[in-house]
């Protein structure tokens, strides 16, 4: 285990309103890449999303999650994961949690390696976000949604960023901490390099 540390710079962002959305044009959406909700809470599933993911982009913070944790946040009304599939395979997710006063966390985005930079994950971003701000739609014991938000670092992918502000995201809060640097295994132990190996 490395003892090393990296510096992070997290970037907080909300969307207010709806009239802020700008989604991505629908006609440069990729045409084989179908979005569906995974109705069915999957804690393995969802795990292997996180992982496939995230694994290269070090994510960490759920690889200690129990199934029972897991299971618990999927059975939250009004918490939904929306999957892009290419071809049958998915290709990347966006997570919705609900939280009080109408707020909506945007908790996990993006995508599997091979699908990045391609389109898919504006055309993903735009559906996801679409979803959030008509998510008491579907669970009427929800309030309706006022705000939206997420948070990015600088360990995401280079165009994470770009891309939501382009969907009209701003900025609210911005911090840097020195991180340890960990070795994630991806989808499986072995799966990525630990480039600081």
């Amino acid at each position: 285990m490395s003892n090393r540390t990296i510096p992070v710079t997290t970037w907080s962002l909300q969307m207010t309103s709806p009239e802020d959305f700008a989604p991505a044009d629908a006609a440069n959406a990729p045409s084989d890449v179908v979005i569906t909700r995974a109705e069915v809470p999957s804690p393995e599933f969802s795990r292997f999303l996180y992982t496939a993911v995230g694994g290269d982009l070090h994510w960490t913070d759920r690889l200690s999650w129990p199934y029972a944790r897991w299971r618990e946040f999927l059975d939250r009304p009004g918490a939904e994961t929306w999957v892009a599939w290419e071809r049958g395979t998915p290709a990347g997710y966006i997570e919705l949690d609900p939280q009080p006063e109408g707020t909506v966390e945007i908790s996990y985005f993006g995508l599997l390696p091979d699908f990045r930079g391609r389109r898919i994950g504006a055309h993903l971003l735009s559906y996801g976000v679409a979803r959030a701000w008509d998510l008491a739609e579907r669970w009427p014991q929800l309030t309706p949604t006022r705000r939206v938000w997420l948070h990015t670092c600088s360990k995401d992918g280079p165009h994470a960023m770009a891309n939501y502000e382009r969907r009209g995201f701003k900025v609210f809060a911005t911090k840097t901490e020195d991180e340890p640097q960990v070795p994630t295994p991806g989808p499986w132990p072995g799966a990525f390099q630990d480039p600081a190996a």
